[in-house]
């Protein structure tokens, strides 16, 4: 009876040690390579991400996608007629585009329903008229940062509904033909000279409320200053001097510009104080030197 039993025990015993079949260990094998190349892959992409901070929030705009997907994606190039490039290269959230901080050469095609759009800090050269020939919704661009020398009058032509435009920190020696309903422009940190600005190039923007032309090379205060400007900044260029009719009106002399919070003019070769009656008009006397 006992010998019986330990015969039993080792026919129970010996198939539980013999090895898995070639298959299962082949099948096993892929599967834990597949587990391991997406580990890596996970672990590329998060090093590779870049963020973007909007309102206090951070963005992730992955910047190693283009290389990580299919090859054949590097031969569409950016068109009019699909977004999907742009919106992997920048950010698109409602109807705004961030492609800050990316080395673009030119304005991506952006998508129909841009309002908002921030290209800082990059290594746009020239804005041409085709730029933003379909896209008639934006409300504000900012090229802050970049490269831009040349900018077509055409540029802005057809945004009836643009506000706010930062062309600040670029290479501009003149101003482009700007919308009208334009709010805010800031062209601080330029190369801009007096020549560079048309005589009427403000005169029509009624809603023009803030103006920045700092850190130019200005000779002259602009001409024809819409009476809708809060602030104007003309600190470090090179005017010399001013005329009576330059702020106020020299032949109405109860004309006062309420509007008028702040003009800025210190850095500039002029003596504010030989120029009085060009202030009459004024709530406050302009920053500078007297």
């Amino acid at each position: 009876m006992e010998t019986s039993q330990a015969t039993f025990f080792l026919f129970v015993f010996v198939p539980l040690v013999n090895p898995a079949p070639p298959l299962q260990q082949e099948s096993l094998y892929e599967y834990d390579t597949d587990v391991f190349m997406g580990s890596l892959t996970q672990q590329d992409y998060e090093m590779q991400s870049k963020d973007i901070r909007k309102d206090g929030k951070n963005v992730s705009l992955d910047t190693s996608l283009i290389l990580q997907s299919d090859d054949s994606q590097l031969d569409v190039p950016p068109t009019k007629d699909t977004n999907l490039p742009t919106c992997l290269l920048c950010v698109c959230l409602s109807g705004s585009v961030y492609c800050e901080e990316i080395d673009i050469e030119a304005v991506p095609p952006l998508p129909k329903e841009t309002a908002y759009l921030y290209a800082r800090f990059n290594k746009i050269k020239r804005i041409a008229a085709s730029d933003f020939a379909d896209i008639t919704t934006l409300r504000r661009i900012d090229f802050s940062g970049n490269r831009i020398e040349e900018i077509e009058d055409g540029a802005f032509s057809k945004l009836l509904l643009l506000e706010e435009l930062s062309l600040a920190e670029n290479r501009l020696v003149k101003l482009p033909v700007l919308p009208p309903k334009l709010t805010s422009l800031n062209a601080n940190q330029n190369r801009i000279k007096s020549r560079g600005i048309k005589a009427n190039a403000f005169k029509k923007l009624t809603n023009l409320a803030y103006l920045y032309l700092g850190h130019n090379a200005l000779e002259s205060v602009p001409l024809n200053l819409p009476e809708s400007l809060r602030i104007l900044h003309l600190q470090y260029n090179n005017i010399t001097s001013i005329t009576d009719d330059t702020f106020c009106k020299s032949k109405n002399t109860r004309y006062i510009r309420t509007r008028m919070d702040e003009i800025r003019m210190e850095g500039n070769p002029i003596v504010l104080a030989k120029h009085v009656n060009a202030f009459s008009c004024l709530r406050m006397l302009p920053v500078g030197t007297y």
